[in-house]
């Protein structure tokens, strides 16, 4: 466990993939779909019940399942090294075209503000990402207040929020992004963990381009490492292919080394870990790649296998015991030193792919 952060510069490691999560019983203006407190809409439900249990976010200190969720992500870290930070995203309401918000289609909602003023309360441990939506009205007056507020990107997930990412509504948006120097980072590839619009064809990575094109710095959220997308650039009607080899496809499109990134988040699960050796053995991709736990999903026991990466020949036999273990007590530290473990042919994830502040500092 301690060569786990031999090497590194920990002031300059930074976690560039962690959700915030509540329930909205504090000031933290967090909204969730009615259908996320029934059990009568059990995909909803499940789906908050999974994420707030492995974020140990239970009603007891102070009486507020939002307070609970910050506090143990502070607990976790305390266990890592000093200087080593979150970045925690905000979560957008969906919009329609119109402009309007879809309080209906919208699964949940983490406020920018509320982001914000978490990390603004601990600065040692958190950094923040603003979530606008590029179909909002004001989008490029709220980016330019996030930017104000040392916001570090934007996140999306377009496929829930109801972003297609290469609609001419979204250039006035990419305009402000690319001049601000904010990157975004959107997911891609098929989106099991929230339901909103359920508008999956908006995660295939070949839409990213109309943003790249724009000058946006982009990370493709997970390398776009589960599901199938049509290869739009063989036809409207092109095959469906893995969204991992479309992005690997821009990946490796000169054009884009300069604003196209990718972050490793998630990729150490079950359903994804095929894709790690190319990931692995790319050392050429490497200085492109960025480490992110997609906490608090470390915590949920079944879409993890350190048995499976045992058998894949990922992680040494002997280091199985302890990384299980490890789990069972701070999974912050345990994808950490997973990620760090990983080999493929000899060949391991670079210093560069976990010393991330430098990404997010570059203006």
């Amino acid at each position: 466990m301690r060569g786990a952060f031999q090497g590194l510069d920990h002031a300059q490691v930074w976690d560039s993939h962690a959700h915030l999560a509540g329930i909205g019983d504090s000031p933290s203006g967090i909204y969730l779909n009615p259908r996320m407190n029934s059990a009568l809409n059990p995909a909803h439900y499940l789906r908050r019940q999974f994420f707030l249990n492995a974020g140990c976010a239970y009603d007891g200190e102070g009486g507020s399942i939002d307070r609970a969720y910050v506090r143990r992500m502070l607990r976790l870290l305390g266990s890592l090294r000093a200087g080593m930070k979150l970045v925690l995203f905000a979560f957008e309401k969906t919009y329609g075209e119109d402009g309007k918000a879809d309080l209906d289609r919208t699964a949940f909602h983490i406020p920018d503000g509320y982001a914000r003023e978490v990390a603004r309360e601990n600065p040692a441990f958190f950094e923040w990402a603003c979530s606008i939506h590029p179909y909002r009205r004001d989008c490029v007056e709220a980016l330019e207040q996030a930017k104000k507020d040392n916001a570090r990107a934007v996140k999306w997930l377009p496929a829930s929020m109801g972003i297609d990412p290469a609609s001419p509504l979204c250039d006035r948006f990419y305009e402000a992004v690319a001049r601000l120097r904010i990157p975004v980072i959107s997911h891609a590839g098929e989106e099991r963990a929230v339901i909103g619009t359920d508008l999956q064809e908006y995660g295939n990575p070949l839409r990213l381009r109309r943003a790249l094109d724009a000058g946006v710095r982009v990370v493709v959220a997970h390398c776009a490492s589960m599901g199938e997308d049509r290869d739009t650039d063989k036809g409207p009607n092109g095959p469906f292919v893995d969204s991992f080899s479309l992005f690997a496809r821009m990946f490796d499109d000169k054009k884009y080394e300069k604003n196209l990134f990718g972050d490793i988040s998630a990729l150490t699960q079950t359903n994804r870990a095929r894709f790690l050796p190319g990931v692995i053995e790319r050392e050429d991709w490497h200085p492109r790649l960025l480490n992110g736990s997609d906490y608090p999903l470390p915590g949920i026991m079944p879409i993890f296998s350190v048995r499976y990466l045992v058998s894949l020949g990922l992680v040494q036999e002997s280091a199985g015991p302890i990384l299980r273990e490890v789990r069972e007590y701070n999974p912050l530290l345990f994808d950490f030193a997973l990620k760090r473990h990983l080999r493929s042919n000899g060949k391991a994830l670079s210093n560069s792919v976990f010393e991330t502040r430098k990404f997010f500092e570059t203006a």
